[in-house]
């Protein structure tokens, strides 16, 4: 292997370790329950923290089965099954059987808790635009670029190492 190659390769090594540790950053805040209920209160919704995160992700990624949306959000699935029925119980999401799998229950969004969603949004903008109050626009849109890029390169299962 040439010098140039050992170069490349360590200088890759360095941003991997420093982007999995900008990862670890953002997602050690996002996981703070803080967040979600400063969140829940900048929208101004009655909402239990716990709850929050499986209406957002049944809005984003509807409809859904309990099992898949447990694997999103890292919560056991009897959990999540508890959980979802709350949220159907408060009218804002409903359960249908699944297009491709009758055995298979999915959560859709309700208009009543889209209408929930549509203001958390509202709110994840109003705190985003302070957080990039600063940024020049080319560089958010570079941000975005990117992360997308990242997410639908990691979204599937990992490649191995060649």
């Amino acid at each position: 292997m040439s010098a140039t190659k050992n170069v490349q390769n360590t200088h890759i090594s360095e941003n991997l370790r420093k982007l999995h540790a900008a990862l670890l950053d953002i997602v050690a805040v996002m996981n703070r329950p803080q967040r979600d209920e400063a969140m829940i209160q900048e929208a101004g919704i009655a909402l239990d923290r716990a709850l929050f995160p499986l209406l957002v992700g049944i809005e984003r990624f509807g409809p859904i089965g309990v099992v898949e949306m447990a694997d999103r959000v890292g919560r056991d699935y009897t959990t999540v099954s508890r959980q979802v029925a709350k949220l159907e119980s408060l009218g804002l999401v409903a359960r249908q059987g699944s297009a491709a799998d009758r055995r298979v229950r999915e959560a859709v969004i309700t208009p009543r808790g889209k209408a929930m969603t549509d203001m958390v949004d509202a709110a994840r903008d109003r705190i985003g635009r302070a957080i990039f109050e600063t940024w020049e626009a080319r560089d958010v849109d570079e941000l975005v670029r990117l992360m997308r890029k990242f997410a639908d390169a990691v979204k599937d299962e990992p490649p191995t190492a060649a």
